[in-house]
């Protein structure tokens, strides 16, 4: 007789390893894009919540992420450990590379501009050689392939000098235990050291699914057609200390050697210090000197009968304060800018909160006289935000590449590059993409792109797909959906600023990894314009307007056919008859009010001095109409109305605006006076209104806005519409000061195109492609101002539309040149 033992055993009394710190040192997030399925900051925040020691991220061959981790790090207190996985293009297998200092930082940024600048956008050419001459300072972890390990060897032997680590994981593969054991063997053959990693792609296991999709965008595939470029399961996510100690618990110096190796990585981001160029001190002792002697000569030009003492007093006050924070550089760097172009002939302006300071109207940086209009300089610069100033000059839009490569030129390509764009997805792309992965036909998927705006980052809900004759319940579709809703906002590639440009007086190339753009003769940094912000890097906006070009053109054909002066400081201030134009919205091609919106707006504004205008390019914007602001100003400004302010403390606020919000700076002012808003909350408030910013952001004030406003006295509604203006400005505003710059080119056009139509509509034909308006209905538009118009004449005709002189009936006394 056989007798049968049965063992039972009680899991609930099996022994465990103890918990053990791990430090994760291979995350991916989806700036490795198309590949991890988290964001920065959610990576770092589920490090945090599972607490692991700490996290290392480590992009493909980028550090485009590594600000969003951090800035996420910082506010929960955690440690991050910034990195790169370098992926060569001559075998060698890929290398976690981590620098230890801020020198080694540098060298790592260098050896990723090495690569890009080699290669076409997008891509990175990197040889094992590369790393070899920069490795200094940097802790490496090869990354074996599998099943082959033998191909590392080559490797290991290269850089047995080095600080080296192997990667040892166990990714649930079948051969996990196999796999290792012969890591063991070349780790104590070689003599270098294993360390533990979990390989992740993404912050929890419920991201797999997404992961997959970007997988099959990537290769350009299906999931029914991805086969195994597919992961085999969900394990590439974090993990607790606990597990990876389940999983290393025959291997535990692995784990152990994390902590270790993150212990001697001890540089942070907080390190980088952001350095002016000091070129343009042009002799003076110091930066704060030459700006003052620069200051005083063009506020002497600017005011030739004496500089007011209101002037005065804004300029020494503005001058301390710049003095005190040390950015005088900025200054002088933006001043050398614009002196180079206005020394070209090139014109430009400054806009936006730049607009605010005496010292760049004398600079001639702007043209917003601060002896006519009451601006604030703390919104432009102020010692409590601690926060660099951002200076936005428009240029002549067909001349501005002139500026560009003189900034090149000036500060040479490691020195000076564009910051660049985070292209995002939107619900619009995330559809066709994810709806594409997922196999489903061309029709199908237009008809889902077609229920959603250009803006909005979500998929379309049930209701939407019910319209269009589609079942919400089908598994693949709902599945299809919510992935596509799971991808709106991440990012699908880095594109290059409308403009804005970083210098340093140092080596750029050492602070932010440099790459060619798509365009010739650009380069580009790997950081967006916030991410410059979170860490007080400097950047200014060189930006291109098609009106300057138009003004040009304009003011050139003023002195060849009517021996006008040709510039902007000429054209008479405050011409009646210039405001009866817009008053009847005659105001075809016109700068900023050409729309229909603005046609109709005109009348009913009826605009009869400077500040009008600055109202009139601010209140057709979706703030003011939004928050329901437009029609109580308009009632009040043709009395039909009383001005009354909710409180007598929003009178210094809403004064100049008939007790009606128009303005950022007053939605600002109002968080402050009437929500109980701290300095510090209206300044996140002021972020979150940024131009095309989402709205969630902006929704995470409402509460404390409303609520603090009712708690104060205010009207429930006078609470909503304020916020709701709030709203508006997260999808597109204005500040006061940037109206203002804007109002003075329209002023600027409109006294154009009211005295010598002929020349306006020739210089707005030249200048194409540009507002609203095709050359068909410019040159009808001409006609009806009784400009006398030539067809095309081969004979006669050339590129650009010109004026010729003949005797016209139509103005007696005159010769006058009607466009050809």
């Amino acid at each position: 007789m056989v007798r049968t033992w049965i063992i039972r055993v009680n899991l609930t009394q099996r022994r465990l390893p103890p918990p053990s710190s791990y430090a994760e040192l291979a995350a991916t997030t989806n700036f490795s894009f198309m590949r991890g399925a988290s964001h920065p900051y959610e990576l770092v925040k589920q490090a945090h919540d599972l607490n692991l020691a700490a996290i290392g991220i480590a992009d493909r061959n980028s550090l485009a992420g590594v600000v969003r981790a951090h800035t996420q790090a910082k506010e929960l207190g955690f440690k991050l450990i910034i990195g790169s996985r370098l992926v060569f293009s001559d075998g060698t297998p890929d290398i976690l590379a981590y620098p230890q200092d801020r020198a080694a930082y540098g060298r790592l940024c260098r050896l990723l501009t090495i690569g890009n600048r080699r290669a076409e956008k997008g891509d990175c050419i990197l040889v094992l050689d590369d790393l070899l001459d920069l490795a200094s300072g940097l802790q490496l972890i090869v990354m074996p392939p599998r099943p082959d390990i033998n191909t590392i060897r080559p490797t290991l032997n290269r850089l047995l000098n080095q600080k080296l680590w192997i990667a040892a994981s166990f990714p649930y593969r079948g051969d996990d235990h196999r796999h290792v054991k012969r890591l063991t063997t070349l780790s104590n053959v070689s003599r270098v050291p294993l360390i533990a990693v979990g390989d992740v792609l993404y912050h929890t296991h419920q991201r797999r699914a997404l992961q997959d999709v970007l997988t099959c965008i990537r290769e350009h595939t299906t999931l029914d057609a991805a086969g195994f470029h597919l992961e085999a399961n969900a394990e590439r996510h974090l993990k607790a200390p606990a597990e990876m100690a389940r999983l290393f618990r025959r291997l535990p110096g692995a784990i152990e050697e994390t902590i270790r190796f993150s212990d001697q990585c001890k540089f942070s981001l907080d390190e980088l210090r952001y350095e002016y160029p000091e070129e343009t001190c042009e002799g003076y002792a110091t930066p704060q000197d030459a700006l003052i002697a620069f200051t005083e000569e063009g506020a002497n030009i600017r005011y030739p009968n004496g500089i007011p003492l209101k002037v005065r007093a804004a300029l020494n006050h503005e001058l301390n304060l710049i003095a005190s924070l040390n950015y005088a550089p900025y200054f002088l760097t933006v001043y050398d800018i614009v002196r180079f172009a206005r020394g070209r002939g090139i014109l430009c302006q400054g806009r936006g909160s730049a607009a605010n300071s005496a010292v760049c109207y004398c600079l001639h940086v702007t043209e917003v006289d601060p002896n006519q209009i009451d601006l604030l300089f703390e919104r432009f610069v102020s010692a409590e935000r601690k926060e660099p100033p951002d200076i936005d000059v428009d240029f002549e839009h067909e001349r501005r590449e002139e500026v560009i490569q003189y900034i090149y030129n000036r500060y040479g390509r490691h020195r000076a590059g564009l910051a660049a764009t985070v292209i995002c997805y939107r619900g619009r792309s995330a559809i066709r993409d994810v709806g594409k992965a997922f196999g489903l036909s061309e029709d199908t998927i237009s008809a889902l792109s077609g229920t959603l705006s250009g803006w909005t980052s979500s998929a379309p809900v049930a209701d939407q797909v019910r319209r269009i004759g589609l079942d919400p319940t089908d598994k693949r579709l709902a599945l299809a959906l919510r992935l596509a809703d799971e991808l709106g906002d991440f990012p699908r590639h880095l594109s290059q600023h409308v403009g804005g440009f970083v210098m340093t007086r140092g080596r750029l190339d050492e602070v932010i990894p440099i790459s060619n753009a798509a365009m010739e003769d650009r380069t580009v940094v790997e950081w967006d314009k916030d991410d410059l912000n979170a860490l007080g890097i400097l950047k200014v906006d060189v930006l291109a307007l098609g009106m300057l070009s138009c003004i040009r053109k304009a003011l050139h054909m003023l002195e060849h056919h009517y021996g006008l002066t040709p510039t902007l400081a000429a054209i008479p201030k405050e011409e009646t008859e210039v405001y009866n134009m817009l008053c009847r919205a005659d105001s075809v091609g016109v700068f900023q009010v050409e729309s229909r919106a603005q046609m109709s707006m005109l009348p009913r504004l009826k605009p009869r001095q400077f500040y009008d205008l600055v109202i009139e390019v601010a209140i057709v914007r979706p703030g003011p109409i939004q928050g329901g602001m437009v029609h109580p100003y308009l009632r009040r400004r043709q009395g039909k109305e009383p001005i009354v302010f909710p409180k007598a403390e929003l009178e210094a606020v809403l004064g100049k605006t008939l007790g009606v919000p128009l303005f950022q700076e007053q939605a600002m002012r109002i968080a402050i006076v009437a929500a109980g808003f701290t300095a510090s909350e209206a300044d996140r408030l002021r972020r979150a209104m940024a131009t095309f910013r989402r709205m969630g952001t902006i929704n995470s004030f409402e509460e404390k806005f409303i609520k603090g406003m009712i708690e104060r006295g205010y009207e429930p509604d006078f609470a909503e519409r304020c916020f709701k203006q709030i709203q508006g400005f997260g999808d597109y505003g204005f500040p006061e000061s940037h109206a203002a710059s804007f109002a003075l080119l329209v002023y600027y056009s409109s006294w154009i195109k009211c005295h010598y139509p002929d020349v306006f509509a020739a210089a707005l034909l030249n200048s194409q492609p540009m507002g609203f308006y095709a050359p068909a209905q410019i040159v009808r538009d001409a006609q009806e101002h009784g400009v006398e118009l030539h067809p095309i004449d081969v004979n006669h005709s050339r590129w650009n539309n010109r004026l010729e002189k003949i005797k016209s009936s139509s103005w007696p006394g005159l010769t006058r040149p009607p466009s050809a």
